[in-house]
Parts: C-alpha cells; structure tokens; sequence
C-alpha cells in the first residue's frame, strides 16, 4: 500500500513504520489546538443506499443511512487540505489520500480481528500498536470478529479533524482522523452509533431475513513533512466505536 506525495497509486496505501513519528517530543499544532483523544462520531452527511442481491427469485435488502452534514467541520477541513497543498506537497488530492486510507483501514482492521499484531507493525505506530493490542485479546470473539471492515461494506468516509504540527526540532507533520461507517455480519446487541438511523428493508421471507449492523470507526493517518524524509504515511490512533473504547 503507497500513499507518498508523489506518483503512488490511489488504491493502495504505503504506511511507514513507527520509528518515524516523534516519540514525546513536544509538538505545537497551530491554527487547531491539540486534541488528546479521538473526536466523538457524529451524524452521517449523507445518505447512502445498500442492497445486497442474493440468487435470483430471493429477497433484496436495502438500507439507508440518513445523517445531517456538519458545514463548519467540512470548511475547516478543506481549508487545511489548501494549506497542505500550498506549503507542504503540491500534488496533494484528498481523493487520493482518502482511497488509500480506506484500503489502509479495510486492511488493518481484519488484521486486528484476527489478532495478526506482528504484520501490524510497519502499518501503526508502536505506542497504538501496543494500546490496541491489548484491548483486541480482552475482546469476546464475536466482537472481535466484528472489527473486520471488508472493503464492499464501508458505507462512508469523510474527515473527521486536520491538524498541522511542528516540534521542537523543527519537523513538520500533518495528522488526519478518518472516520468510517461500515456493514457487519457480526453478532451484536442491536446498537446504532449516536446520530445515526439505519432503515432496512426486506423483500420476501421475514421470518429468515439477516441483518447487518452499522459500525463505525476513527482512524488518524500522520505524516512528517520534513525536508529529506520519506513521504509516508502511518496510523497512529485506532478506535472502534462501541468494540474498542
């Protein structure tokens, strides 16, 4: 997976490894003050529609997510993705970052589900690496398993915060918080994330209908932009709302 800032591939994402991020050096972040955790999920902005086809002469399910778009958060966003591209790397796309990073996500999060840690660590940080490790072995299985986007059943993505920092060496570095709405098979308590309605519709037999439920997920992507450093990307925070917390 390669997301460097210049001739990588959109569909694939290449993460460097850990040693690269500023271990507890001080860094200052300016025009956006420092958050000390991942921000709150909030309501889709958009509506998206799912149907899943079986053989022919079966039911189709249809659902519907339906949200109200936050226009403060969009603005801020972009107005950060213009200032990446304008002093950082010129050739910066968020379509092409947000490509890669969803396969990122897809990727990681089966890793997790199946407690693959070790081929884990050139794509996260060691400090998330370590944090998330020890909450996925405390998982039951079936939450575990639940962790696992495939990459067909992520319903939505978008930026969630972007923030640019500066430490005291003078290196520079851009995070961005992904987050993720996806389908599962998983089988868990009827929950949906706050702010959030899922409709499903079921054509044919309701007595043997199946049912999805609707996840969500915070991933925070960084970057150093320092001069002579290599472009890649890592994760550096991990969080599964409702399995991870």
């Amino acid at each position: 997976m390669a997301l460097a800032g210049r001739g990588w591939s959109p569909a694939l994402l290449s993460l460097c490894r850990a040693g690269r991020l500023p271990g507890a050096a001080h860094t200052v972040r300016r025009g956006l003050a420092p958050s000390r955790q991942l921000p709150t999920l909030g309501p889709l902005p958009w509506a998206r529609r799912y149907s899943s086809e079986r053989q022919p002469g079966q039911r189709t399910k249809k659902v519907v997510v339906v949200g109200i778009p936050n226009p403060f958060t969009w603005a801020r966003t972009r107005m950060y993705f213009f200032l990446i591209r304008a002093y950082f790397d010129q050739d910066f796309t968020f379509d092409e970052f947000s490509a890669g990073a969803k396969q990122a996500f897809s990727e990681v999060s089966k890793k997790l589900s199946e407690c693959n840690f070790d081929e884990l660590k050139d794509l996260v940080s060691k400090e998330a690496l370590e944090e998330v490790e020890e909450k996925c072995l405390a998982l039951p299985v079936k939450r575990r398993e639940a962790l696992a986007a495939d990459l067909n059943e992520i319903m939505y993505s978008t930026p969630g915060d972007v923030g640019i920092y500066y430490d005291n060496q003078g290196r520079k570095f851009v995070s961005i918080i992904m987050r993720y709405w996806y389908l599962t098979d998983a089988d868990l308590p009827d929950e949906t994330p706050e702010g959030t309605k899922v409709f499903q519709v079921v054509f044919g037999d309701e007595s043997s209908k199946d049912s999805k439920r609707l996840l969500t997920a915070n991933y925070e992507f960084r970057r150093e932009f320092t001069q002579g450093v290599e472009p890649d990307w890592t994760i550096t925070r991990i969080q599964h709302s409702k399995l991870l917390e």
